[in-house]
């Protein structure tokens, strides 16, 4: 009897857990029974909020779809401008299911592989047509954040003119619209919008030109900086040739100045040095003519090797005779 009750208990908790189910923040949930979805009266598949919910344990099945925005990076893929000029782009794209029902129907059981698939090639094929009318300053400059605008939009709302990618996605669309078997929505049937999704942002990583081309440009570009600088240096030697003229020229002035000024200051000398001798002398015409005899001795007999073949009774030796010989000298 214990065990039976026992029993009983473990598979009344068996079935109360596989019955219950949580759908986790971020998330909604989809039930399937024996591998169908679960619809409303509209005939939609009934989408389930975070918290927990009641199921049939061991027929019906969840399914549980990201709410949160998703992140698909695109591939870096070659592009032609208005000038028939190839870009290299690289870029990436946000999004997120804004309706579960439509999204999991269109998709294949809400396969986020299929999604993505169908993104990329429609934001393929509308970058490619957006980027197709602008040229390379456009897109690289203030264009740039209208373009991307510009294919987000289209993702969304679709476009008039279809494509393959178009086409793929207007035949998810309606075959959620056979499924459902309810009044077609107001949606563009080549827009993301009729898969469930809504494009949130759309970004350029980066803009690069081909291998090729690039490798032009840059020699172009090195050329041009290379003759740029080549003008600099010929200018600059101009201008230091012009610059050591002047100076060579200002140098001369001020030398041919000074050597002026110093002829001036010369001659003033020599006239005051004379005036100063004149002076002397005629106070004392004989200390005179002794100090003049002296500095002749100090010049005539400084340097060594000199020799001078003089008479003993010249005159130019009169300071070096004995005073009384002076004497008799003068008196003669």
């Amino acid at each position: 009897m214990r065990k039976s009750f026992v029993f009983a208990i473990a598979a009344i908790l068996v079935v109360l857990y596989s019955s219950i189910f949580i759908v986790y923040e971020g998330q909604r949930g989809i039930v399937l029974r024996f591998g169908k979805v679960v619809r409303d009266a509209e005939n939609k598949p009934v989408v389930y909020q975070p918290g927990p919910h009641f199921k049939i344990p061991f027929v019906e099945t969840v399914k549980t779809l990201d709410a949160r925005i998703q992140t698909t990076d695109i591939k870096a893929d070659r592009f032609l401008t208005s000038e028939n000029k190839d870009l290299i782009v690289d870029s990436y794209l946000k999004w997120r299911i804004n309706d579960f029902s439509r999204y999991y129907l269109a998709t294949g059981n809400g396969e986020i592989a299929q999604a993505e698939l169908l993104l990329k090639r429609k934001f393929s094929d509308r970058l490619r047509s957006e980027i197709g009318r602008l040229d390379v300053r456009g897109i690289v400059t203030d264009s740039r954040g209208r373009l991307t605008t510009d294919v987000r939009d289209a993702l969304n709302l679709g476009t008039r003119d279809a494509d393959t990618a178009d086409s793929e996605i207007a035949s998810a669309a309606a075959r959620v619209e056979q499924e459902t078997k309810v009044k077609p929505l107001a949606l563009n049937s080549n827009s993301m919008a009729a898969l469930g999704i809504e494009v949130v942002d759309v970004r350029i990583k980066q803009i690069n030109l081909p291998d090729e081309v690039s490798d032009a440009i840059y020699q172009r570009m090195r050329a041009e900086r290379e003759a740029v600088a080549r003008r600099h240096r010929s200018q600059g030697l101009e201008e230091a040739e012009k610059i050591r003229a002047a100076a060579d020229k200002t140098a001369t002035e001020i030398r041919a100045e000074a050597q002026s000024q110093a002829l001036v200051l010369h001659g003033e000398g020599d006239a005051e040095a004379t005036k100063l001798f004149a002076d002397v002398f005629s106070q004392d015409p004989e200390f005179y003519a002794f100090i003049r005899s002296l500095r002749a001795y100090e010049k005539s007999f400084k340097n060594d090797g000199n020799i001078m073949v003089l008479s003993p009774d010249s005159d130019f030796f009169r300071y070096m005779k004995a005073p009384s010989k002076q004497k008799d000298h003068a008196s003669e």
